[in-house]
């Protein structure tokens, strides 16, 4: 199983894929949208176009205000990517938390997620392996400042939307999951429930700076 990753790993390297800029905010989505019901309480459908990136505002001050889960784009296949680095800035003012709306005793936290095209939402069967999780120790608790994170596309540790399930464990489902990629972007929620949704307990901004597949 390593040895197919390490092949993996170098014919991404040989390919030299150039990085790719981020995508302008009408071009992503709040949601997610599943049988036309939107679980981003609240919030808009897409960010505010900033300067550099976008924006949006956590709603606040209690679960019944909103919460945001997905904020995703269309890559296309990210057959030919290796890497994902993103750099955002939360600010909030000081004693703010960021709540996740199913597990409220835990700290809300962002991290990566990328979505096979034709995916059910089910989780079950063949779907079960079409949703992607970055790998948990890539995972970030919110907090004001600006942060980074870099997230390789060839480690084994991408979880499946079930449980227990690594991309070291079913390798050829992962690479057919990238190189159908439909969502790639930044889902809320915690290390227990990855995108199930976040809201703040007092006005605070999220704002991506940079978001770049290479």
């Amino acid at each position: 199983m390593r040895y197919f990753f390490a092949l993996i790993a170098l014919a991404l390297a040989q390919t030299g894929i150039a990085a790719h800029a981020t995508p302008p905010a009408m071009d992503w989505e709040i949601g997610p949208i599943i049988r036309g019901q939107n679980y981003s309480l609240n919030m808009p459908l897409a960010p505010m176009q900033t300067e550099g990136g976008w924006a949006f505002n956590f709603p606040n001050s209690t679960k019944a205000d909103g919460h945001v889960h997905y904020v995703t784009f269309d890559p296309g296949s990210l057959r030919n990517a290796s890497l994902i680095r993103v750099r955002y800035r939360v600010d909030a003012r000081q004693g703010t938390r960021f709540v996740p709306q199913e597990d409220s005793h835990r700290p809300g936290t962002v991290s990566l997620f990328f979505q096979r095209r034709g995916d059910n939402w089910s989780a079950r069967g063949r779907y079960a392996l079409y949703r992607w999780y970055a790998p948990a120790h890539t995972v970030q608790e919110i907090a004001p400042g600006i942060h980074e994170m870099r997230v390789r596309l060839d480690d084994p540790a991408w979880g499946s939307v079930v449980g227990g399930i690594k991309a070291g464990d079913r390798p050829r489902a992962f690479e057919r999951s990238l190189a159908n990629a439909s969502r790639v972007g930044l889902v809320f929620g915690s290390t227990a429930a990855r995108g199930h949704g976040v809201y703040a307990t007092a006005p605070a901004r999220f704002e991506l700076l940079d978001f770049e597949i290479r």
